[in-house]
């Protein structure tokens, strides 16, 4: 089926540049990310209460490995998966979790969906022979399908769940890697992975009286269905009958959830400072004629086609395979370039272009809201005054007339006065109280805030005592966002210093292939440590601030929120950290290029003086 342009209104330029700054300095908040509370102190149940599995109890580990993996999530099984096929089967892989799948164990709220079509999201289909249910697969499926990486891999017996790591050291005298945990644990590797994924630490709105509350509150990453009643297979949410419940926060998580609050119980309030973008969903089971069409490498072809939609600009002959809210500005952008003949165009002129149809296509969106909620005063304070992207847009066929519902009460609180506090009974903002008997918090996770509260590990001391976090204060330092002097044998996945995808899970793939690569070649040659050189440092980050293409008028244009800092000054970091400028495919090449030279520029393999097994042997461990 061809992929039509979406048939979007005219605008007016000028006025809607004033208006998105109005929208974005009335949200804007001096404090950036201190405006929310970490997770720990008495806030810590938030974190540790555990509704889903049981965690058993064991003893301590005294424990030798080649490898740790810090987490379970996508990240860290793809990882663990790799370092596997090139024959390293000595892994540990630890997580505070009681099974597989990061965000997809934690995250069980009614309705939980993949926002990226589960074809372009799910990693490694082809390898494991499976295809997705649903277009937009359920948080039920992927972490069933997260289950199912961990058995073909054969990883369950490498897991230590529920278990969370505290410190890490490296011992120069063992040429290992320290691992301290909350179980009192001693585990020692060569090298460690750390995988812990952007959303693996819940956080809280900085309001006064959390604590205060005397109802029932939990946060979205620890739904609590003894209290609401059913589960996330079948959320009928029937023990919040004749309750009143307050939700904060309406990105992505309350987008799919609220549906179902508000079917259920008695009273919802929804607390909003920012409306999320939100289109259409339009899921739909797979087609299983198409699923039996698609030829090898299919998987591939179809995740650089979904990143090409959203990051760069289609070309005549591309054809998008995706076909839904993510491309729709690249796909519009490409049929006014065929109207108009496909013009010579300059690189200015194209984001010229994309800014006018980024305008247009959002206000399509605003006219959406208009068509769906009948109450004018809400639909208007439910319209997202802002470019796409500058938030992570939503699709939900349900979440828009969920307002249209007499149990439903939106409450704005963009303006400064906002939720001042929460007390015994309830919710205070904009100097009116809101009786309660529940306070949901949809309040997001730890994605741009200090390291060391987004890794949650008190200690990451590398050579001669050096903190990673010191290290790191003043900007990322690596070799290609993967690995870091001083800290032999330490590898990182995620936003550092290196390709974005489109679908993350494509990255994290590029990069455990990468570290597997390595760690092969470091095992191969006997090596006792494998780190960067500070030459080889140092040229990267030089490479990287070279061919940075951060569009920071963009980005300080935006509504505050995490993708730019909470709407602080934009320079060189956002989510994404320091990306390499050229793109995701262009690094992919970089690195094959890099590995196929076969000298590992950059990287220094040291033997050991000692062999290892005497220096262990000397000290009975």
């Amino acid at each position: 089926m061809k992929c039509e342009p979406t048939l979007t209104p005219d605008i007016d330029l000028l006025a809607l540049r004033e208006k998105y700054r109005q929208q974005a300095d009335r949200r804007r908040r001096p404090e950036g990310f201190a405006q929310y509370l970490e997770v720990t102190g008495e806030l810590e149940e938030f974190l540790e209460f555990e509704p889903y599995e049981p965690i058993p109890q064991r003893e301590s580990l005294a424990d030798e490995t080649d490898v740790v993996v810090l987490g379970g999530g996508f990240a860290g099984l793809i990882a663990a998966g790799r370092l596997k096929s090139v024959g390293v089967n000595s892994i540990r892989i630890i997580d505070r979790s009681g099974d597989f799948g990061g965000v997809w164990y934690w995250n069980r709220y009614p309705g939980v969906q993949c926002d990226v079509e589960s074809y372009s999201y799910l990693p490694l289909l082809e390898e494991l022979g499976y295809m997705p249910k649903d277009r937009y697969a359920y948080g039920s499926e992927i972490f069933a399908y997260c289950q199912q990486m961990g058995r073909h891999f054969d990883l369950y017996r490498h897991a230590l769940f529920g278990t969370v790591v505290k410190s890490i050291r490296w011992d120069e005298t063992l040429n290992r890697w320290r691992i301290g945990t909350n179980r009192g644990d001693d585990v020692r590797a060569r090298y460690i992975v750390m995988a812990p994924g952007p959303l693996n630490r819940p956080k809280l709105p900085g309001v006064p009286g959390i604590k205060r509350f005397k109802g029932h509150s939990f946060h979205t990453t620890r739904w609590d269905y003894h209290y609401t009643g059913g589960d996330w297979a079948i959320p009928e949410l029937d023990k919040l009958a004749g309750k009143k419940v307050a939700i904060i926060g309406t990105g992505a998580t309350a987008v799919q959830c609220v549906p179902y609050l508000a079917k259920y119980a008695d009273k919802l309030y929804v607390f909003q400072r920012t409306p999320s973008y939100i289109d259409d969903r339009g899921n739909r089971p797979t087609d299983q004629e198409w699923a039996k069409r698609q030829e090898p490498g299919w998987q591939l072809q179809r995740m650089r086609n979904f990143h090409i939609g959203i990051n760069e600009i289609f070309n005549k002959d591309d054809v998008d395979l995706i076909c839904d809210g993510w491309s729709e500005i690249n796909r519009n952008i490409q049929a006014a370039r065929k109207a108009a003949g496909w013009p010579d165009m300059s690189f200015a002129q194209l984001m010229e272009l994309r800014e006018i149809e980024d305008y247009r296509a959002m206000e399509r969106i605003r006219q959406r809201v208009d068509s769906i909620v009948k109450d004018p005063k809400t639909a208007e304070i439910l319209k997202p005054w802002y470019r796409f992207l500058c938030k992570r847009p939503c699709f939900n066929d349900d979440y828009l007339p969920t307002f249209n519902r007499p149990n439903v009460t939106l409450v704005d609180v963009s303006a400064a006065k906002g939720i001042s506090e929460i007390t015994e009974h309830g919710i205070i903002a904009n100097g009116i109280g809101y009786e309660v008997d529940c306070i949901i918090y949809a309040s997001g996770f730890e994605t741009t805030t200090d390291l060391r509260r987004r890794y949650g590990i008190d200690i990451v001391e590398g050579r001669n005592g050096l903190s990673l976090y010191e290290h790191w204060a003043n900007g990322f330092r690596t070799l290609h966002g993967m690995s870091v002097h001083n800290f032999p044998g330490m590898f990182f996945t995620g936003y550092l210093q290196g390709g974005v995808s489109g679908s993350i899970t494509q990255m994290y793939d590029q990069q455990g292939s990468h570290i597997a690569h390595i760690v092969a070649e470091a095992m191969a040659r006997g090596a006792a440590t494998v780190e960067p050189s500070r030459e080889g440092e140092a040229a990267w980050v030089e490479t990287i601030r070279a061919n940075l293409m951060l569009d920071t008028n963009f980005w300080e244009s935006c509504t505050p929120g995490y993708n730019n800092n909470e709407g602080l000054e934009v320079t060189r970091y956002t989510i994404f950290g320091e990306p390499y400028g050229p793109g995701f495919h262009a690094f992919d090449d970089l690195l094959r290029r890099w590995r196929d030279a076969g000298d590992f520029e950059g990287l220094e393999f040291r033997p050991s003086a000692t062999p290892v097994c005497e220096t262990l042997a000397a000290q009975n461990i």
